[in-house]
C-alpha cells in the first residue's frame, strides 16, 4: 500500500500554500508524482518534496505547470508572494542552505560571525541571552557551525567582512577574547576562507543596517538580512542581487586581508 500523507496546512505561510496548491493541482488533474516531474523536468522524489514544502519551487518551473495546467501565472505568482511575504519557519530553512551553500558571503558589524566563533566565544554570547534552556541553544548553534563549515571545509568558502566594533567588544573576558582573535588568525590562514576587517577610520558605511549573508547554492543565490528578533531569509533574484551589491559597497570599505590581519592582531595584543 502507498503512503498517504496528509498535505500541508496553507494556513501556516505562504509556502505551505504553494505546497499545498502544488498537490491540489496534480491530484485535480489526475497526474502521478512521476508525470508531475516530467512536466517541470525533475524526479519523482523531487516532486514529492516540493509538495512537503521540503524543497522550493523555483520560476521556470512554475511557468511550466501554469502552461500545463492552464492557470494563467496562478503559481508564478504564488512562488512571488512566498517569496516576499514572512515565513514563520525561516530559520530552518536558512540552516538547510547553509549545509548546501558552497560559497557564503557575511557581513557582521557587532558579533564575529558563528562559523568563525569559538564555542567559549559562542557559550558567553548564549548566557547572554534567555532561551528557556541553555545547553540545548549551544548544541543548537555548535551543530549549525559544525554544519555549515567545520565538517565540510573543503567544499564551502567562506568570505567574511567584520567591523573592527567586533574586535573592540569584550565578550565573555580577555581570555575568550584571546582565543577568538587567536582562532580568527587561524582560519584567516586557510585558502577557503577570506576574512577582512573594516577599521574605524573608514567612516560610515551600509553595514550599519544590520548583518548580511549571500549564499551560493549550485543553481542560484539566495540571501539573508539579519534584524532584532530574528531576521529575513530572501529569495526573490531581484533582491538576492541587491543585497550582493550592498555587500561588495560594504567589503569596498573593509582592509585587505593582510591589513585585517594586522589590525586582529593589534587587538591580540590588548587581551594579552
Amino acid at each position: 500500500m502507498p503512503i498517504v500523507r496528509d498535505p500541508l496546512n496553507p494556513k501556516i505561510s505562504m509556502w505551505h500554500f504553494l505546497a499545498f496548491y502544488l498537490r491540489f493541482w496534480r491530484e485535480k488533474e489526475e497526474l502521478s508524482l512521476t508525470q508531475c516531474g516530467k512536466i517541470i523536468s525533475v524526479a519523482r522524489s523531487t516532486v514529492s518534496n516540493m509538495e512537503a514544502g521540503r524543497q522550493r519551487p523555483q520560476d521556470d518551473q512554475m511557468r511550466a505547470l501554469d502552461e500545463r495546467y492552464g492557470t494563467g501565472i496562478l503559481f508564478q505568482l504564488l512562488l512571488w508572494y512566498a517569496r516576499m511575504a514572512h515565513d514563520p519557519d525561516w530559520g530552518r530553512q536558512l540552516v538547510k542552505y547553509e549545509e548546501q551553500a558552497n560559497l557564503i558571503k557575511m557581513y557582521h558589524g557587532q558579533v564575529v560571525p558563528l562559523v568563525l566563533q569559538t564555542d567559549d566565544y559562542t557559550w558567553a554570547y548564549v548566557k547572554s541571552g534567555t532561551p528557556k534552556d541553555f545547553e540545548a541553544e549551544m548544541a543548537e548553534r555548535i551543530a549549525r557551525k559544525n554544519n555549515a563549515f567545520l565538517s565540510r571545509k573543503d567544499s564551502v568558502e567562506i568570505w567574511a567582512v567584520i567591523d573592527e566594533s567586533v574586535l573592540a567588544r569584550v565578550v565573555g573576558d580577555n581570555q575568550v577574547m584571546r582565543g577568538q582573535l587567536e582562532h580568527l588568525l587561524t582560519v584567516a590562514d586557510m585558502p577557503q576562507v577570506i576574512l577582512r576587517v573594516i577599521p574605524f577610520s573608514s567612516g560610515a558605511h551600509l553595514g550599519v543596517d544590520g548583518s548580511l549573508q549571500i549564499l551560493s547554492l549550485e543553481t542560484r543565490d539566495i540571501a539573508y538580512s539579519g534584524a532584532q528578533n530574528g531576521g529575513r531569509l530572501i529569495e526573490g533574484p531581484i533582491e538576492v542581487r541587491e543585497l550582493s551589491v550592498k555587500y561588495d559597497r560594504i567589503g569596498a570599505k573593509a582592509a585587505s586581508e593582510e591589513a585585517s590581519r594586522d589590525i586582529i592582531k593589534r587587538y591580540l595584543e590588548r587581551y594579552s
